[in-house]
């Protein structure tokens, strides 16, 4: 209990001086507080009497810094004023004699333009803006000024010589000066298509990136269409005047009609030297001169060259299209073939070089003039083969030789296979869709049965039956020897040629028998009588009447004199088959006519004046015989 109340006395000590600390603390704090609010009064009063300096302290420090701002504000408007009298004093010296200052001139201005836009709140400003457009516009004016002149400067007609320095060799003019640099069509040479061309230096190259910096410019300036009527009206003419001083010309249906052959033959292969030459280098050097002017601007590219182009392209085309659409004749067919040959082999380049949307209806016209002209040369092929059959050209040939129809046939149909290549594309890309082997071969075969079905119409106009078979033998033999020679027989085939040959054959035979059947008659024994009234037989002559065997013989000479004088007049123009036919006639007559003389000629010998009957001896015959076919006139003298 005791250890108890020591405790509780401890802890009222304790408390008591606890709270005489807390007394204490709260007495100073009191003064304290006096002490701070004796303070804040003080500080009050110092912050009431120090406001007036610190307000005019901060407003000289903002005018500070708005001077600033002013000062250099004004140093950027004063460097622009300094820009625009540098650029004008450029503008106003031209663009002639330095022209990379004069663009940086127009880009400083454009620059000056963009500023004061954006800085309208400067008093000057529209003063400013005005004066400065109205340099651009002058700066622009001599831009395209300068354009126009340096194109025009540079842009001269190419010369004939320098477009044919650019040409392959084997299309180079020859030094003879027979125009050379025309091959013949027909004879399809591929070199010719990958054949290297050298481009013609249209504008030196030194100062397309100077046109190119000008046009550039102006199309920045949103000027496009006057740079394209300067671009097109100067280049177009330049273009046309190169290919007059070529020898192009522009020609309608009208004129091509009134034209002679000759002459007419004569333009379209020049026609065809000068497609060549436009495409491949004139045609071909514009669009590379176009491409660098309007580098990065493909649109305008394309619609220049189309527009700068379209002229020069319808001249030459224009002709090919009257080709095509003039009166079909049989000697045309060649020229066509010929010119949509050339418009093959150009077929890419033109694709290439006329690209782009503003160039589809320069396509689509040299397009279409390859399919006329594929066109005419099918509805040609057809003519003619109605041609061969319906001609009625009532020159006989009187001697029976091969008939112009017929040479002129097979040369027409031996020209067709110099062209085969030609024409198998024609049929594989307008045909009927069957093999273009099969439709040239079908093409012949009908072309030389037109010559056959004519001349059997031909022969009929002669009245001796023996003539219209030699004259059948030479034509058709002419024709099976040419096929034999040419590329036709791959074609047509053997069978053909077997056939014909045959054909050949029998009308030689043919002819051998109505000729010689008569003469051959008086060779005979058959029809001499005796006395008796019987017939010779076997060997005995000795029942003949002289005077029947006089008359035999005195006909004999007389039909032979005959046959000679006519048939030495035919003709069998074929060396070979002329020997054979010769050979042929005496292998029949001089067995028989040697029999009957022997026989018989002692009978005749032995009366008077023998010689008036038998005229002729075996060897005579012999060498007579080989004067048949010779086509000699009436009245020259037998040898």
């Amino acid at each position: 209990m005791a250890v108890v109340d020591n405790r509780v006395d401890l802890l009222s000590e304790r408390a008591l001086l606890m709270r005489q600390s807390l007394q204490k603390s709260q007495t100073i704090t009191d003064n304290v507080v006096s002490i701070l609010g004796s303070f804040d009064s003080r500080l009050s009063a110092l912050e009431t009497a120090m406001r007036p300096t610190q307000i005019r302290t901060h407003a000289i420090r903002k005018a500070h810094e708005n001077i600033d701002k002013t000062l250099k504000a004004a140093e950027v408007i004063l460097s622009q004023f300094d820009l625009l009298r540098q650029a004008e004093t450029k503008v106003l010296k031209g663009p002639h004699e330095d022209l990379e200052s004069y663009l940086d001139a127009i880009a400083q201005l454009r620059k000056i333009i963009r500023y004061f836009m954006s800085n309208k709140s400067f008093r000057s400003s529209d003063g400013v803006l005005n004066h400065a457009n109205s340099l651009l516009a002058k700066a622009q004016s001599k831009l395209e000024e300068e354009f126009k002149q340096l194109l025009a400067s540079y842009s001269k007609a190419v010369e004939p010589d320098r477009l044919f320095d650019g040409l392959p060799n084997s299309l180079r003019p020859s030094s003879d000066g027979d125009g050379g640099g025309k091959p013949h069509g027909g004879h399809h040479n591929e070199d010719l298509e990958t054949a290297a061309y050298t481009l013609p230096i249209l504008i030196p190259l030194r100062v397309l990136p100077l046109l190119h910096d000008l046009a550039q410019q102006m199309v920045q300036a949103g000027h496009q269409q006057q740079l394209l009527q300067i671009y097109r009206e100067t280049r177009s003419f330049v273009l046309e005047e190169s290919l007059k001083k070529l020898g192009v010309e522009k020609l309608g249906k009208e004129d091509v009609q009134r034209m002679q052959w000759e002459v007419l033959e004569a333009k379209i292969g020049n026609w065809i030297h000068f497609m060549r030459i436009a495409v491949k280098l004139l045609f071909a050097g514009e669009r590379q001169v176009c491409d660098q002017i309007f580098r990065g601007f493909d649109s305008l590219s394309d619609q220049c060259f189309a527009e700068v182009t379209v002229t020069s392209v319808s001249m030459l085309l224009s002709f090919g299209d009257a080709i095509a659409r003039s009166k079909r004749s049989p000697e045309k067919l060649f020229v066509l073939l010929d010119m949509y040959e050339i418009m093959r082999e150009l077929h890419t380049e033109i694709e290439t070089i006329f690209k782009g949307k503003a160039c589809l209806e320069i396509r689509d016209s040299a397009t279409g003039l390859t399919k006329r002209l594929a066109q005419t040369a099918q509805e040609t092929f057809g003519d003619f083969e109605e041609a061969v059959e319906k001609d009625a050209t009532k020159t006989a040939v009187l001697d029976g030789t091969v008939h112009p129809l017929t040479s002129y046939v097979i040369n027409y149909v031996k020209f067709l296979f110099d062209y085969q290549i030609t024409l198998k594309q024609l049929f594989l890309e307008f045909g009927n869709g069957d093999d273009s082997n099969s439709q040239l071969a079908s093409v012949t075969m009908r072309i030389m049965q037109a010559l056959q079905n004519n001349l059997d119409g031909k022969s009929k106009q002669y009245k001796d039956p023996a003539l219209t078979h030699l004259f059948l033998m030479n034509n058709i033999h002419y024709m099976v020897r040419s096929v034999r020679r040419s590329e036709a027989k791959d074609l047509l085939g053997d069978d053909w040629v077997q056939r014909h040959r045959r054909t050949v054959q029998q009308h030689a035979n043919q002819y051998k028998r109505i000729a010689w059947a008569k003469i051959l008659q008086c060779s005979s024994a058959q029809g001499l009588t005796s006395s008796g009234g019987g017939s010779v037989e076997g060997g005995n002559s000795s029942g003949v009447s002289r005077g029947l065997l006089k008359e035999r013989f005195k006909m004999f000479n007389m039909q032979f004199d005959e046959l000679h004088q006519r048939q030495s007049q035919w003709t069998v123009p074929d060396t070979e088959l002329r020997e054979s036919l010769r050979l042929s006639v005496a292998e029949v007559l001089l067995p028989a006519y040697r029999s009957f003389l022997k026989r018989f000629g002692p009978l005749v010998e032995s009366g008077k004046n023998p010689q008036k009957y038998i005229k002729y001896t075996a060897e005579d015959l012999e060498r007579l015989l080989g004067e048949l076919f010779e086509g000699k006139s009436m009245n020259e003298p037998r040898r």
